[in-house]
C-alpha cells in the first residue's frame, strides 16, 4: 500500500488543529478538498481517523495512534529527500529556484547574475510551476529556494524574507469599458467575473481576488487556470478579470489585454523562501544574500 506523503500532512494538521476550517485555513485549501484527502486516507488505510461532530474533528484510537507516529516519519522523509537532492545538486553545482509566473520579474536577471558572481562554477536552474502548487516546488522538495508571492499555503513551515512590494494592477479584457479608466477603484470590480487558480488552492486564489478586502461582497468567478498562457487566453476571451503584481503589465503585455492600476487593494508582496534545514547551507544563503541586495536597489 503506497500513501502520498501530501495526505500524512494533510492529516496532521487536522490533527493539530481539531478542525476543519481551522486546518483548511493554515493549509491555504478550500475545505472539501480537505474533506476528501482525509477521506481518501482513511480508505487507504481502512480504519477510521476521526470522529466527525459540531464540535470539530476528535481523533479516533487508531488516528491518536497515527498521529503520534507521523511528525517523525515526514521528518524522516523530508530530511532523506533534502539530502539526496542536495547532494545531486551539489555534484551538478546546480541551485534549483522555484517561481510563479515571472518570479521577481526585473529583480531575476541581477539576482541570478549576482550569485553567479559569488558562487563561480555554480548554475540557478529556474523551474517554473503551476498555481496549483503556491510553493513553487518547496513543499515537495523540487526547489532549494523559491521565489513566491506572498502569502503562500504553509509558510509558517518555511524561512521567509521579504524582499519588495508592488501594486497590484488588473488584467482586463482591452475593449472592456473599465479598461478607459487611467485608474481603476476596486469597488469597480467587485461584480466582474474573475479568473483565478483552481479552488483547491484555497486561501491563495482569495488573496489574488482580494476575497477579504470587499466588504462580505461575494466573488464571482469566469474560469480557473494554473498557468500564464492560460490566464491570459481567459481574459483575452472575455472570460473574466484578474488581479496582477504591476510588473505583469510589462512582462506579459499582449495584444486584446489592458492593465490598469487599481486603488482600494492592498499591494503584492514578494518573499525568497527556504528550508530551516538550509540554514547552514552556504549556497543557499548566498542566494539569499543577492535576493536581498537586489531588493534594497533603488526601484
Amino acid at each position: 500500500m503506497d500513501v502520498d506523503t501530501r495526505l500524512l500532512r494533510t492529516f496532521a494538521v487536522v490533527a493539530e488543529e481539531g478542525s476543519l476550517t481551522r486546518a483548511a485555513e493554515r493549509l491555504y485549501v478550500s475545505q472539501p478538498a480537505l474533506t476528501k484527502q482525509i477521506r481518501q486516507l482513511e480508505t487507504l488505510l481502512g480504519v477510521p481517523l476521526f470522529v466527525r461532530s459540531r464540535a470539530g474533528m476528535a481523533l479516533t484510537v487508531a488516528g491518536r495512534s497515527l498521529a503520534g507516529r507521523v511528525p517523525g516519519l515526514l521528518a524522516d522523509w523530508e530530511g532523506a529527500l533534502r539530502e539526496t537532492r542536495g547532494a545531486a545538486s551539489r555534484a551538478e553545482r546546480v541551485l534549483r529556484v522555484g517561481f510563479l509566473a515571472s518570479a521577481a520579474n526585473e529583480a531575476t536577471p541581477g539576482i541570478v547574475a549576482g550569485f553567479t558572481a559569488r558562487r563561480p562554477g555554480w548554475r540557478v536552474e529556474m523551474r517554473h510551476t503551476a498555481w496549483s502548487d503556491p510553493t513553487a516546488g518547496l513543499a515537495g522538495g523540487e526547489a532549494d529556494v523559491a521565489l513566491l508571492r506572498l502569502p503562500f499555503p504553509g509558510q509558517e513551515r518555511w524561512r521567509v524574507a521579504e524582499l519588495f512590494a508592488e501594486p497590484r494592477w488588473v488584467a482586463l479584457p482591452a475593449a472592456h469599458p473599465l479598461a478607459a479608466l487611467e485608474v481603476v477603484p476596486f469597488r469597480e470590480l467587485w461584480d466582474e467575473p474573475f479568473v483565478a487558480a483552481p479552488a483547491e488552492t484555497g486561501r491563495w486564489r482569495d488573496y489574488w481576488v482580494a476575497a477579504d478586502e470587499r466588504e462580505g461582497h461575494p466573488v464571482r468567478y469566469g474560469a480557473a487556470v494554473e498557468h500564464p498562457d492560460d490566464w491570459l487566453s481567459a481574459i483575452a476571451n472575455g472570460y473574466g478579470v484578474a488581479l496582477a503584481p504591476e510588473s505583469t503589465a510589462r512582462f506579459y503585455a499582449r495584444p486584446g489585454i489592458a492593465y490598469r492600476p487599481v486603488s482600494g487593494v492592498s499591494p503584492s508582496r514578494l518573499g525568497v523562501a527556504w528550508s530551516p534545514a538550509d540554514d547552514g547551507n552556504p549556497v543557499v544563503r548566498d542566494f539569499v544574500r543577492c535576493c536581498l541586495d537586489a531588493a534594497a536597489e533603488p526601484r
